[in-house]
């Protein structure tokens, strides 16, 4: 409980006043992260053994259907594998730009295509766990073997295992799990700082990469949230522009999230191809894949290179 409290202690205090210079490659003001979740297929479902259908992060706003499968809510999940990832990634390759994947080992053995094209065009595929289902009272040894299970999907759809891991919905023992794996450079179970950072523990350091929410595309399913991808263009925008000011001094990055079944509609896609648009007519911009961010910070910032 100690070590807990001092763990507390030291999140709150993060970087303080003086955070470290990141030094991008290329000096870039900004790190431009776009992430792109494959959920769906693995979601909460009767069919899985579940014991009420799915209800979050999608167009349709209900509440969990105990025993029962909500065939509307499951048609709103299957639009991301049938038409959204295909026009996501057809928006990147377009433009030649990187992405990670947090990928659900059980949606990408549904849908092996998408495992396919991600390798094909060279994105990053990072672990986002066995089942896309809440972890906080799924116990320890379970949890384990999810984790176990998903790396060894991924590795054999991909031809390489994950080195990124990202739950989401976390349990209080997910990070340790993802430290006695072993086999994880980084994870982005984090949302408080806009640089990675290192956590000790017992065998050395273990590197975390923060996430965002409030540039996330979920926000068009959640209340207050975006309304219009013009809303989320204006947002995003406008995180970009104050970054990228602060980072003529103060480089630090900047994490969009998206998913299938919400920005690979066509209005919001039509958002994301602005924002796309804009960041790149801008000088000293890096859009990296995550594991690409996680081997700068080991190369410039690892605590065993420091005075």
């Amino acid at each position: 409980m100690h070590s807990e409290i001092e763990q507390r202690l030291t999140n709150l205090r993060g970087y303080g006043s003086t955070p470290p210079h990141p030094q991008w490659p290329n000096d870039a003001r900004i790190a431009l992260s776009f992430v792109l979740n494959i959920e769906e297929g693995s979601e909460s479902h009767i069919l899985d053994g579940d014991s009420a259908a799915e209800h979050l992060n999608s167009d349709m706003l209900c509440g969990p259907w105990e025993g029962i499968r909500n065939l509307n809510m499951e048609s709103h999940y299957e639009y991301g594998t049938r038409v959204g990832v295909w026009r996501l990634l057809d928006i990147f390759r377009d433009r030649s730009l990187p992405l990670t994947a947090f990928a659900v080992a059980q949606s990408m053995e549904r849908v092996p295509e998408i495992a396919e094209r991600l390798v094909q065009d060279g994105h990053e595929i990072a672990a986002h766990g066995w089942r896309w289902i809440d972890y906080r009272n799924v116990e320890l040894k379970s949890e384990r073997e999810h984790m176990r299970r998903c790396v060894d999907i991924l590795a054999r759809l991909t031809g390489k295992a994950p080195t990124g891991w990202y739950t989401g919905r976390i349990s209080t023992n997910t990070r340790n799990l993802v430290i006695e794996h072993g086999g994880f450079t980084y994870d982005s179970d984090a949302y408080n700082d806009e640089i990675p950072y290192w956590i000790k523990h017992s065998q050395g350091h273990h590197l975390v990469i923060p996430y965002s929410f409030d540039t996330n595309d979920m926000r068009f399913a959640s209340s207050p949230g975006f309304d219009t991808g013009k809303d989320w263009l204006d947002y995003l925008c406008a995180t970009f522009d104050q970054l990228y000011r602060e980072g003529e001094k103060c480089p630090r990055m900047m994490s969009i999230g998206l998913h299938c079944r919400l920005a690979g509609r066509p209005g919001r896609a039509a958002a994301l191809e602005k924002f796309l648009d804009y960041t790149t007519m801008h000088q000293g911009v890096w859009i990296a894949r995550r594991e690409d961010i996680a081997k700068h910070w080991f190369n410039h910032h690892h605590p065993n290179s420091n005075p």
